[in-house]
Order: structure tokens, then sequence, then C-alpha cells
């Protein structure tokens, strides 16, 4: 028996990562249309911020093999522990468990120890110092410096990083 081609295995590979991508999307969104209405308006919030992270974590383990294995293993560990990450805010912004808030900040602790572990083993650079995910730097009110309130956080955001509420939304601030 003859073993199949690199460019078959890659196919198989390329279609298997695009495979489980659709088919997490299908079942969230599956999942969600099931889901009575005054549930889902009350979750659609973390709902829409889960659905975001997953598909950019799918998307960013779909990647084109280098030949180097341990390349290859850290660029797909590194968007699926980011996805940890953004699942776990979503997590300390919506949720009201305080055990599994406690979980998710050190989910997102973890997980950033890990990506710095795979940049530094493979000689990558790691990126500049900031605020933990979970702490927002202290806030500045006419040359008064305020220690920022229970519940608030610097979230990475495409556009750059801001304060928001961690805690649930229906909460006073």
């Amino acid at each position: 028996m003859s073993q199949p081609s690199r460019r078959t295995l890659l196919a198989a590979f390329l279609g298997g990562t695009a495979l489980i991508a659709a088919a997490t999307v299908v079942l969230v969104l599956g999942s969600i249309a099931q889901t009575p209405a005054p549930a889902l308006d009350a979750e659609a919030p973390f709902l829409a911020e889960n659905a975001v992270a997953m598909a950019s974590m799918m998307g960013g383990m779909n990647i084109t093999p280098s030949g180097d294995v341990d390349a290859d293993f850290s660029a797909m560990m590194i968007p699926h522990h980011q996805g940890a990450i953004d699942m776990a805010l979503a997590e300390l912004r919506y949720g009201k468990n305080e055990q599994l808030r406690r979980i998710a900040q050190e989910i997102i602790v973890d997980q950033q120890q890990e990506i710095a572990a795979m940049r530094l083993a493979l000689g990558q650079p790691l990126p500049p110092s900031a605020p933990a995910q979970t702490q927002a730097p202290p806030l500045c009110t006419g040359g008064i410096l305020h220690a920022p309130g229970r519940g608030t956080a610097a979230h990475h955001h495409p556009t750059g990083l801001h304060n928001e509420a961690l805690s649930h939304p229906d909460e006073t601030k």
C-alpha cells in the first residue's frame, strides 16, 4: 500500500480545518436558533463575542504548513490560545458566577504565558508590555489619579486597548 502524497495530505489537512470551522459556525448558529427569545436577548452580546472569537480562532489556526513542525504547531496554537483568552474575556464581561469568573481570569494569564513561551522558543519577539487584560490602568481625571473600580479591564480590541466594564451589563457602575 502506498503512502499518500504530501499534496494529498496537505489538501486533506486544509479541507479538514475549513470543515471544522464551518461546522463550528453551524453548531453555534443552530444552538442560537433553538434558544428561547428572552434568553437569547439577554445572552446575545455574549454569544456574539464568542462567535467572533471562535471564527477568529478557527481562521487563525488554518495555516499553510511550512515544513517546520515547531513553527506550524505554534502558528496553530497561538490563535487557539488567543481564542481561549477572548472567550474568557467574554465570560468576565457577561458571566455572573464568581468561580467561573476566577477561572476565566486564570485562563487569560495561563494562555498569555503559553503564547509568550511559544514565541520565545521560536526566537520570535514578544509584543510590547501592556496592562493585563483583566486590569485597567489607573484613571486620571482633572489631575486626580483614581484607582479603577471593581470589574474594569483593558480589553484587546482590533483598534487598540479600550477600558471596558467586565461586570455584568445589568449591574450598576
